[in-house]
């Protein structure tokens, strides 16, 4: 909790008051991020009713709606950073949490309080016995509200999973964002690129400008096809806007002009060339829609990302001597960009804390790993974790070495007693893995 929550704490509130309705949210309500796809709701018949429920506070306040595969959260954290260095009193929603719930919806990068999370619950505790919503639905209608009650400006709004059937997609956008698109989540979204697309491409409405991230020639027909159906333009921006990556400073160019150079961004994943070029497009469309936003503003929310928004898990440095990095990068195309940035740094040895949940596909995760390193195996203290001697055991099969130490911090504290110096530890493998570090 801030300092700021702690000040608006009533003084009668009591912490355990918070820690009672959490529980209660997560063990009388279905969590996908803790036991899978059997929480997921295809459908908005559950949002739709809250909704309508508190009134509507969806339609109360402007929106940007972001969905992808890979992307999403460093999107949806830089959009709000840089509407909130341009003045905008900017919500966020983002999922999961890594460390507290409140983490999922902030204003201006202040967490909601704890006091808001209980006395919504117990204010929609009749409609939850009515409606059975899902932990998911029940936390994005509690967003919509607080931003509606709190008047926010704009709201940045991550898609939870797919974007067609996901409970944020009750919300009419002033823009869209899409960023990649990769294999996730198959027996939910589909197991090709082209379903996977259309899911994220329900996002898409009438009138709505549509920014891709990524021009993807897999999919790139389903988001012109779709766009046309809504009348809306879709603007592929990796075809106008640039990025590049050098001596750690990012350059941004516009239609090969340089427009952001010695960018300063605190998002240290090379991955994040990708996600550049969608946040600058979605910027110039949102000036275009009447929002003030200078190019200091730009730069300034770029560069203040993490400190203004609280973003975590991205290509995160832990320690030095040795180095200790964890990203929560989780699929095969988000490993393929880890590993392809462990490759390029400087280390004598190489030592892996690392954790799966067991509804991926870990063989076509396991053999991209580097097989040099040496793996502590370990699981997260979530029913989805893989079991940390199965995951071993898939692991040798790609000639991964290593041994099982069970509890995430466990295995980073033994990792950093045979580290030297000169060494390197990545701590990653699931976003779960990652947000059990110990002060991250």
């Amino acid at each position: 909790m801030t300092a700021m929550q702690r000040d608006l704490q009533p003084v009668n509130f009591m912490v355990s008051e918070y820690q009672q309705t959490i529980t209660y949210l997560y063990e009388n309500l279905p969590m996908f991020q803790r036991v899978g796809a059997v929480a997921y709701k295809a459908d908005l018949t559950n949002t739709l009713a809250l909704c309508e429920a508190l009134g509507n506070p969806q339609h109360k306040f402007k929106s940007i709606h972001i969905a992808g595969t890979n992307g999403k959260g460093s999107t949806s954290h830089m959009l709000a950073s840089v509407l909130q260095s341009a003045g905008y009193k900017t919500g966020l929603y983002t999922s999961p949490h890594l460390k507290e719930f409140t983490e999922r919806i902030r204003i201006n990068g202040e967490e909601v309080s704890q006091q808001f999370v209980v006395d919504f619950v117990n204010r929609i505790r009749p409609h939850i016995d009515r409606i059975r919503p899902s932990f998911f639905e029940i936390t994005t209608v509690m967003g919509f509200d607080y931003f509606a009650s709190r008047k926010v400006d704009v709201a940045v709004i991550e898609v939870g999973l797919g974007g067609r059937l996901d409970c944020t997609n009750v919300i009419t956008p002033e823009l869209s964002v899409i960023t990649n698109i990769s294999f996730d989540h198959k027996d939910i979204l589909g197991d090709t690129l082209e379903k996977i697309a259309v899911e994220k491409a329900g996002i898409i409405k009438d009138n709505v400008p549509v920014v891709i991230s990524q021009r993807q020639q897999e999919v790139e027909k389903v988001f012109i096809d779709k766009a046309a159906k809504h009348h809306t333009p879709v603007y592929f921006a990796s075809d106008i806007v640039e990025a590049s990556l050098s001596n750690s400073l990012f350059e941004v160019s516009k239609n090969k002009t340089v427009y952001l150079s010695k960018l300063k961004l605190p998002l240290k994943g090379n991955y994040q060339v990708r996600n550049l070029p969608g946040v600058v497009q979605a910027i110039e469309l949102l000036i275009n829609a009447g929002f003030v936003i200078s190019d200091a503003n730009l730069r300034s929310g770029l560069e203040n990302t993490v400190t203004q928004t609280g973003l975590k898990g991205r290509w995160q440095q832990l320690g030095e001597h040795p180095t200790i990095i964890c990203d929560t990068g989780h699929n095969a195309d988000g490993i393929k960009e880890v590993v392809s940035q462990i490759r390029q740094q400087k280390f004598a040895r190489l030592f892996m804390v690392w954790g799966m949940v067991k509804d991926k596909e870990p063989d076509e995760v396991l053999k991209l790993l580097p097989g040099e390193g040496y793996y502590y195996f370990c699981q997260a203290s979530i029913p989805r974790a893989m079991d940390a001697s199965q995951l071993m055991q898939l692991a040798e099969r790609f000639g991964l070495r290593g041994e099982v130490v069970m509890h995430v911090n466990d295995a980073l504290a033994k990792a950093k007693t045979v580290a030297g110096a000169d060494d390197f530890i990545f701590v990653g493998g699931s976003t779960f893995v990652v947000a059990e570090i110990e002060n991250l």
